[in-house]
């Protein structure tokens, strides 16, 4: 294996390890930014970082559109390209296509679609998907695989999962092994104890420098995503990350933690950011609501972060209805600041052994209502 990870304390299921890559170090749990298209909206590079993010993520259908994989390749790769020097994570593209109902065809070879950009033609293949994560120079390398849509009848899940570990097979026979790079599996098999066990041992048996957990946060629900979570972790390798991929909600991450879950991804805390949300300690509060126009409170009291040490609700709120694009700037900031600092408060809850209590007192309170 090519990238390192160890378990440097437990609580309960809840783990806090750390990963070696040939960019950094990476301390889990941890959550990724989304730099979908080569940036993290509205946030330079060196912000994401002064965030506390360790390692951001890339898309790898967005990117082989525009401005294209050998082009970045040719630019020196996305971590020159963005100027992240740390680890970036690349999903393989197959979330985008299969989104694409309309605009696609899914064979054994892989999946024939329509760019959303100008309607040209396009193959995407387990080795393809691999290349341009290649030409990309991923530090972490997803597997191609189809996320089973919500909700999908059992047979329907189980055909869709067998696909993906075909295709799980072909990118790992594709992924090129270099020092401090990895490929994750991605475990599928909808809200079915049966095929989620099987798709997991699936994995193990190909060998994956980790294990993600695909086909949740699509429309099932907290309630039902934790049960996934509850029959799929114990199947995963303990000495292998877990990555729950597209969580999520403050409370969803604590929740996951709880599971053994140890790394995450999210558009939320910069879509939200950019429509006039704010992820606060006390919940998230719409900066664009009138009772905000005079206040003159920090946005979040609990919060450290340069803009709630400098910027008022006031002036947060007549950014946000003026439609100022500083104002977007401000709280996708903060918000990025918030998810980091949530993540940093869950590691020391765990090597303190108190993580429980943490999730207790929290995690009603992020959402409002604690």
């Amino acid at each position: 294996m090519t990238i390192g990870f160890e378990i440097l304390a437990q609580d309960a299921s809840a783990r806090r390890g750390r990963i070696q890559t040939a960019h950094g170090t990476i301390e889990t749990p941890a959550f990724m930014p989304v730099g979908t298209a080569g940036t993290v909206k509205a946030m330079r590079p060196e912000d994401v970082k002064a965030s506390g993010a360790d390692i951001i993520l890339g898309n790898t259908y967005h990117l082989m559109l525009r401005p294209g994989a050998e082009r970045v390749s040719k630019l020196g790769g996305l971590h020159k390209f963005m100027r992240w020097p740390g680890p970036i994570l690349t999903d393989s593209g197959g979330f985008q296509v299969m989104s694409l109902s309309e605009l696609r065809k899914i064979k054994e070879d892989g999946v024939r679609f329509r760019s959303h950009i100008d309607g040209s033609y396009h193959d995407l293949s387990p080795e393809r998907s691999i290349e341009i994560q290649d030409l990309l120079d991923a530090t972490i390398t997803m597997a191609f695989d189809e996320c089973t849509p919500y909700p999908a009848e059992h047979e329907v899940a189980a055909k869709s999962m067998q696909l993906s570990m075909r295709w799980a097979r072909r990118s790992r026979d594709a992924f090129r092994q270099r020092e401090g790079y990895g490929l994750f599996g991605i475990v599928q098999g909808s809200i079915y104890p049966d095929l989620r066990a099987e798709s997991a041992e699936n994995l193990k048996e190909i060998g994956f420098e980790g294990y993600a957990i695909g086909g949740l946060a699509v429309g099932e629900g907290q309630e039902q995503m934790f049960e996934t979570l509850d029959f799929t972790t114990p199947h995963l390798p303990i000495n292998r990350p877990r990555y729950l991929m597209g969580v999520g909600k403050p409370a969803d991450i604590i929740g996951a933690v709880a599971r053994g879950v140890d790394m995450f991804d999210c558009v939320l805390p910069t879509r939200s950011g950019r429509t006039g949300q704010a992820w606060t300690w006390n919940g998230p509060i719409n900066l664009r609501n009138s009772r905000f126009k005079d206040d003159q409170t920090p946005l979040d009291e609990r919060c450290n972060c340069p803009v709630c040490s400098k910027y008022d609700r006031a002036y947060l709120h007549h950014l946000t209805k003026a439609e100022e694009v500083l104002g977007l700037m401000l709280l996708t900031e903060h918000n990025l600041f918030h998810y980091q600092d949530l993540m940093r408060q869950i590691r020391e809850a765990i090597v303190a052994n108190s993580f429980s209590d943490f999730q207790a007192t929290v995690s009603l309170r992020l959402e409002g209502k604690g």
